[in-house]
């Protein structure tokens, strides 16, 4: 597995012509694996092709590109992989401007799409389609619970940030529903933005008691650091989507202290969990982050749903992913009548590990059974 995690383009991973099931299968995955962003990408593809490994079967193909973060380039890339290899089914995307380029041709042309990360709120409201699921989340999720959380924590004035594309508009719209209260401020930035200081300027002269922010990727990492040396008093919140395994190592110090929501988290406690880090870490050399966590759930729905129907056989298929008759890394799992997880939503701290790196812990529950607010505009 360890040299699976080393391929770029164009990976296969079949297991040979004779198989022991009726027909063969093809997946084909749409993830980001180079520039900006890219461990996630990567996270989500092991992950993935790790669950098929374990599952034994012979008979799955998994197609993998890599989008490098462009629209337009996955967006042909879902072309090719309808069109050339006839895919039944398509997953991978992490961004949801990507996932916006994609996905709605992709579903409209009779192939089952399931998201493993991106969760626009469109997807899951006014454009929600029959083959369309979303293992993940609906982007406002983990938003929202910190809000709820932090006014729980009793934070009365907290500023806000976020990139000012898809899933940003979402996280500040989903925190600022459940946190039911006046903010300091909004900021957006710019998409892969570096330099920090306007908006750090902004905050320090702002009466804010405490910023929450979502800054995926490259950019936390970025903000975090100058974050830091700029010296500013103030407690921080977030998402995992900045604070992942790999990015707290890459912050170092400076994430230290930070609490952020996840729908998952390395030490939650349920045997499949446990199981998979243990796996995980003896394939790749690393612990997973929520976004591996997402990559294996969703191919063990994938494969929970071909045990009883093929794609080809689009209802029965269909109802059997419904069912999510599988064993999450996340504990229960269940769909919404828009086909997004409801689910537990939990608070993690950043602290130092028996190693002294930064690591997650699991602090608690921050909201229980989180369903987003879009499936009422959902007309399936």
């Amino acid at each position: 597995m360890k040299q699976l995690a080393r391929l770029g383009l164009g990976l296969l991973l079949a297991g040979g012509l004779a198989t022991a099931h009726a027909e063969e299968v093809k997946i084909g995955m749409i993830t980001t694996l180079s520039g900006g962003g890219s461990h996630l990408g990567i996270d989500v593809r092991d992950a993935f092709l790790l669950a098929i490994e374990q599952s034994g079967r012979d008979d799955i193909e998994v197609l993998v590109q890599d989008d490098a973060r462009k629209p337009d380039l996955a967006r042909n890339l879902a072309n090719e992989f309808m069109q050339r290899d006839d895919v039944d089914i398509m997953t991978g995307i992490i961004w949801s401007n990507l996932a916006m380029a994609v996905v709605p041709s992709v579903v409209r042309q009779g192939t089952f799409y399931l998201s493993p990360n991106a969760g626009p709120s469109d997807l899951a409201g006014r454009m929600c389609h029959e083959n369309y699921f979303n293992v993940a989340y609906q982007n406002d999720n983990l938003h929202g619970a910190m809000g709820a959380w932090m006014r729980e924590q009793g934070y009365e004035n907290p500023i806000i940030m976020a990139p000012n594309y898809p899933a940003g508009t979402d996280a500040l719209a989903g925190f600022k529903h459940l946190y039911e209260g006046e903010v300091a401020g909004e900021l957006y930035t710019q998409m892969g933005q570096t330099d920090y200081a306007a908006e750090i300027a902004q905050i320090r002269a702002s009466d804010a008691d405490s910023l929450f922010f979502f800054l995926p990727g490259g950019m936390g990492i970025s903000f975090m650091k100058q974050w830091q040396n700029a010296g500013v008093e103030m407690p921080v919140f977030g998402a995992a989507f900045s604070f992942d395994e790999i990015l707290i190592k890459a912050v170092g110090e400076a994430a230290i202290g930070a609490r952020n929501t996840s729908l998952w988290a390395y030490d939650l406690d349920n045997a499949t969990n446990h199981a998979f880090v243990e796996s995980f870490r003896e394939a790749y050399g690393r612990t997973p982050t929520l976004y591996a966590a997402q990559g294996f759930d969703t191919a063990n729905l994938i494969l929970s749903a071909l045990e009883k129907a093929h794609p080809d056989d689009q209802d029965a298929f269909r109802e059997a992913l419904r069912e999510a008759d599988f064993d999450s890394v996340r504990g229960e799992f269940r769909f919404g009548p828009n086909q997004h997880p409801i689910q537990d939503i939990y608070v993690r701290e950043v602290v130092a590990g028996e190693d002294g790196e930064p690591t997650n812990r699991l602090l608690g529950i921050a909201v229980e059974d989180i369903q987003d607010i879009y499936h009422v505009d959902c007309k399936m």
